[in-house]
């Protein structure tokens, strides 16, 4: 495997970062999290039925909740139950005739890259790379910019300029430890920006954004591939990739990362989630099972 080249400040080892959460440590040396009490929501929301934001002809619906501050383990209890967490919003998809948004999650420690991903490696071994708490600046607005007015090109998104207050109540709004930002340079310029959260067994992806000259390395799969090996050397467990959309060309690049589990339903807070391990050749039937049990 193409080594990727990290440079991360004190913040990220293992001491000083991964033991602030609560955890205990098993007698495997496997960490196991503690439940963790929830805290009251500020808000809550069922949305009323809209047009799919990624399948036509489908309507959506999100379960939106709004918290001040989450621990690391309380963000986990969330991801791990389907749900995702941007700023200080978690959310996941209620929608009643419908149930192709499937939670996916690689499992870190038995993941190989394949032969393109391999490939991918070499070919951004000039990138390094730096992680660090989320944070806000000129440089993350600029490349944000670029990134999304290319976007608007290529795709068809809606155009919008966003600045360093718009920024932080998107992203940083809240009190959210988990969440970090790994940085990519290319002779010294800031190229990338990958927003994740750490948590105490896992990591959760939660956007990328990059300079539309990186494009032609697929910037895309080698910050996931950065993630996966960053958690590696954690010693984490499983990596959050969000939402697998089979049908969406946009979402479905996500099964391609082995092994990897998808989950089943839509478990409550309460309950216990219950994550289907996926073959490569039983992926589908995988999908649909998590799709009946939604």
């Amino acid at each position: 495997m193409a080594v990727i080249r990290l440079f991360e400040p004190p913040v990220t080892s293992r001491g000083s970062f991964l033991l602030a959460f609560s955890e205990t440590v098993a007698n495997d040396g496997t960490m196991e999290l503690q439940s963790p009490s929830l805290p009251d929501e500020l808000f809550r929301q069922v949305e009323p039925l809209r047009k799919c934001s990624y399948l036509d002809g489908e309507r959506e619906s999100l379960d939106c909740r709004i918290f001040q501050s989450l621990t690391p383990g309380q963000v986990e209890h969330f991801i791990s139950r389907g749900w995702r967490k941007f700023s200080c919003m978690v959310f996941r998809p209620v929608c009643p005739a419908c149930t192709k948004c499937v939670p996916l999650r690689v499992d870190i420690q038995n993941f190989r890259p394949s032969k393109s991903q391999r490939k991918t490696l070499r070919r951004n071994s000039d990138i390094q790379t730096q992680v660090r708490r989320a944070t806000v600046s000129t440089d993350h607005v600029r490349l944000y910019n670029a990134w999304h007015a290319d976007m608007t090109i290529r795709s068809g998104w809606r155009e919008q300029r966003t600045d360093t207050q718009d920024y932080f109540q998107n992203f940083l709004l809240g009190d959210f430890p988990s969440l970090h930002e790994i940085l990519y340079f290319r002779d010294r310029e800031l190229v990338g920006v990958g927003l994740i959260d750490v948590m105490p067994n896992s990591i959760s992806s939660v956007y990328f954004y990059h300079d539309p000259d990186w494009r032609a390395h697929a910037p895309g799969t080698f910050s996931l591939l950065t993630e996966l090996e960053l958690a590696r050397k954690w010693g984490l467990k499983y990596s959050y990739l969000g939402f697998w959309i089979e049908q969406c060309p946009s979402m479905a690049y996500k099964n391609r990362y082995h092994p990897h589990e998808v989950l089943s339903g839509r478990p409550g807070d309460n309950e216990e989630p219950v994550w289907l391990k996926v073959s490569d050749g039983s992926r589908n039937v995988a999908s649909q099972d998590a799709s009946r049990k939604g």
